[in-house]
């Protein structure tokens, strides 16, 4: 599995309604392995990190819905749609649906984190081993919200302005807004980047539907997510089963959380993670380091 995606199968498929790509393959008969990528980009995320879980697992890597070649629905006043609820019944839905798959192991970075930690409280029978990468929990971060946090992370309440402000400010300019973000958050560039990648963010993402997802998706994390995660939180919901935690040791969540505490407190299994020497884009700034994390992991 040297190549790009060598190996692995795309497709779309259509889960409850809603059309979701994805790519998957590695060891037919290994432990399954639900990948999820974040903001500004797609399943590409992984291609590197693929190439040597593939030998172990059974990957499945979507583009979550609002991103790459998934659908994007028409939202609504509550941003319901982009819910990371809605989101994760997406993915549980994928697994079961088109690959008959009940309970798996999930990794999610940025955004995908999000889903999955979403992923992991509403359907906790279905995962069994959760990582998620680069990420503090949602709420946990815009409680933190100071001067520091909202100059590093000013895109948290940029994007979730009224459409179409922030659709029409993005969109006089996607190519450079995308290379901005995706060389920022302690990343130092694009250099991370393989060309196949950065063509594949810039194809998906410099589309004004694709923007208009994307805003959707933070407006959502803004409202809606953050009533979810509240109601959780009261109960008492955790996550249920052991989490690793990731994050890069020049990023945001490394200078302003602690993640590894954070993340402790909202899991009610054994909680394991350590900071790799990147940025934000740990799949594709350290994926060796990475890979080896998960493998380590997913595998024990």
């Amino acid at each position: 599995m040297s190549g790009w995606f060598e190996g692995f199968t795309a497709e779309t498929v259509e889960v409850g309604g809603q059309a979701i790509h994805l790519r998957s393959g590695g060891k037919p008969d290994g432990p399954p392995l639900l990948l999820l990528h974040g903001f500004p980009q797609t399943h590409a995320i992984w291609q590197r990190v693929a190439r040597v879980l593939g030998h172990h697992f059974f990957l499945v890597m979507p583009d979550l819905r609002g991103y790459g070649d998934s659908g994007k629905p028409p939202s609504d006043a509550q941003h319901l749609p982009y819910s990371k609820r809605a989101m994760a019944h997406d993915m549980v839905a994928l697994m079961r649906e088109r690959f008959g798959i009940a309970r798996f192991g999930l990794v999610g970075h940025d955004r995908g984190g999000r889903v999955a930690h979403r992923l992991a409280l509403d359907h906790p029978d279905a995962v069994a081993k959760l990582a998620v990468l680069d990420i503090a929990p949602t709420l946990d971060m815009y409680a933190r919200t100071d001067m520091d946090f909202a100059r590093a992370y000013y895109h948290w309440f940029h994007l979730i302005q009224p459409q179409p402000l922030p659709e029409t400010m993005i969109g006089a300019n996607p190519r450079f807004y995308l290379h901005w973000k995706l060389g920022g958050w302690g990343s130092q560039g694009l250099a991370h980047l393989e060309p196949e990648a950065l063509a594949e963010y810039e194809r998906c993402f410099c589309r004004p539907e694709a923007i208009h997802a994307a805003c959707e998706d933070y407006r959502a994390s803004a409202g809606i997510d953050l009533e979810h995660d509240g109601i959780s939180r009261a109960s008492a919901h955790k996550v249920a089963c052991d989490l690793l935690v990731l994050w890069g040791a020049r990023g945001v969540v490394e200078r302003l959380f602690d993640p590894l505490a954070l993340w402790t407190a909202q899991c009610a299994g054994r909680v394991s993670g350590w900071p790799l020497p990147c940025g934000h884009y740990l799949p594709e700034e350290q994926p060796a380091e990475t890979a080896a994390a998960l493998l380590e992991f997913f595998s024990a």
